[in-house]
């Protein structure tokens, strides 16, 4: 039988992330969160130091010297997305904190919480955000660069660990962000990448290199609060919209219990992946158990939270189950009527993410069948039939974002392959990258896409990414 092709649409992932606002510097302010463009504020009933520790943690800033209440950087405006906060002070995002549930509180904006932070002694300058950039070192007064001699991933990920931006997506050299000025700081920096800190790492000593500032190192972290929605999966199912709920905590994958699990629940985590309505809110373990941390439980939404981290629940890795009650759920597919038909199970005619409103491609030097089984997965379509090169489906246009991708198969998303760097390649658009995949349900049980009527779907496209 002859496989249906379908031109799909996915969704942009919602953009969630707290900033401060009001203060002398980026590191003091009123809470504020972006959701999708639109202002929020936090409520300040039970705020304090252990909240505030996570802000400015999650934002890259020094300790927390003070929890501020009572609007004490001035009143917001809009919504007031966050009450009853309550953080132990180790986790890695405010939205991993025990709290009311989203946009649930009893509060004005007379008690709009703030933090006070101290002042950060590294920073990424000259980037698109505060997650990528030139690496600058604040030392004796001003701010110096560091020298990219032996500069690799490891260094990076060290960086944005410690300004709270996520993995490490590259390690730039040759000033990629433009030549700083005053003193170089550091040189020959070897991190093994499990320090807390730069100045943790070796190093030749403050002020020793052999550099110039056309040599400056820069990095381009993911920035994790950018996406929560890549922060969940399901597996052990058929396809990508139905298995054991998993949580991503920035290194490790855990589940979800089972206790109060119901259908409120498995709605917002079918909107959070593109699956459509729940089915079921399956709990026992259904699609067997899973592993490591249980990082949710007691999880009660209203069905409307843009995440299930939104949710209320009793605070991140706060539980008393074992994983033979880990949730699951079913999902009807990715049938929504405001948004067009978007299955999982489909891909566009260009498999794609975006970046900042820019389209771009992968290049196909090294790219095999390991490469397209990360790409198939992530967007739930099944195994990989092939993987082909040479502009299979046609020349993009635009940036070339990936070159030498060498996925083991396992990782959740092409990004956290290995790879040359964000935006480092030697490619034209002739060597664009390109998946064939086999779809996500078996024949013999036919094809759950509303609007489809075949035993399998072959998910064909280009392959650009974020």
């Amino acid at each position: 039988e002859t496989p249906i092709v379908l031109t799909c649409l996915f969704p942009f992932l919602s953009y969630i992330s707290p900033n401060l606002v009001g203060g002398s510097h980026r590191c003091e302010g009123r809470v504020e969160i972006s959701k999708s463009g639109v202002q929020g504020t936090v409520c300040d009933d039970g705020w304090d130091l252990n909240d505030a520790q996570v802000v400015c943690r999650q934002l890259g800033c020094g300790p927390a010297l003070s929890a501020t209440s009572s609007a004490s950087f001035g009143q917001g405006s809009g919504n007031i997305y966050l009450d009853d906060v309550n953080c132990a002070g180790t986790e890695s995002s405010l939205f991993q904190c025990g709290h009311n549930g989203w946009g649930t509180h009893n509060c004005g904006h007379s008690e709009d919480a703030g933090v006070k932070c101290s002042a950060p002694y590294l920073q990424l300058v000259n980037g698109r955000h505060r997650c990528e950039g030139r690496v600058e070192i604040y030392y004796r007064g001003r701010w110096g660069t560091v020298c990219d001699d032996y500069w690799d991933l490891a260094d990076a990920l060290v960086v944005c660990r410690q300004l709270g931006c996520g993995r490490a997506i590259a390690a730039l050299g040759s000033a990629y962000f433009g030549q700083g000025s005053g003193d170089i700081v550091l040189d020959n920096v070897r991190c093994s990448g499990n320090e807390v800190s730069l100045l943790r790492c070796n190093h030749t000593g403050w002020r020793v290199h052999n550099c110039a500032h056309y040599e400056d190192a820069s990095v381009v972290c993911s920035d994790n609060s950018a996406s929560i929605s890549a922060s969940v999966r399901l597996s052990g199912g058929s396809n990508g919209c139905e298995g054991r709920v998993e949580l991503y905590d920035g290194s490790t994958w855990g589940t979800v219990c089972d206790d109060q699990w119901d259908l409120q629940d498995a709605q917002v985590v079918c909107r959070q992946l593109g699956c459509g309505r729940p089915l079921a809110a399956l709990d026992t373990a259904h699609f067997g158990l899973g592993s490591g941390r249980i990082f949710l439980d007691d999880v009660q939404c209203r069905g409307d939270e843009p995440s299930l981290q939104m949710c209320w629940h009793n605070g991140w890795g706060v539980h008393n189950c074992r994983h033979v009650e880990d949730a699951s759920v079913i999902c009807a597919g990715g049938w929504g009527p405001s948004d067009g038909f978007w299955c999982p199970l489909c891909e566009t005619a260009m498999l794609s993410s975006v970046r900042t409103g820019t389209w771009g491609t992968v290049c196909d030097d090294q790219w095999d069948l390991q490469d397209a089984q990360v790409v198939c997965r992530q967007l739930g379509c099944g195994r990989p039939v092939d993987a082909p090169r040479s502009a299979r489906f046609g020349l993009g246009s635009g940036r070339i974002f990936l070159d030498d991708v060498q996925c083991r198969g396992d990782e959740p998303s092409l990004q956290m392959c290995r790879h040359n760097g964000w935006g480092v390649h030697n490619c034209g658009h002739v060597e664009d990258a390109s998946v064939i995949c086999a779809g996500g349900w078996p024949p013999s049980d036919g094809f759950w896409c509303p609007l489809c009527e075949t035993a399998m779907l072959s998910c064909l496209g280009r392959a650009t990414t974020e």
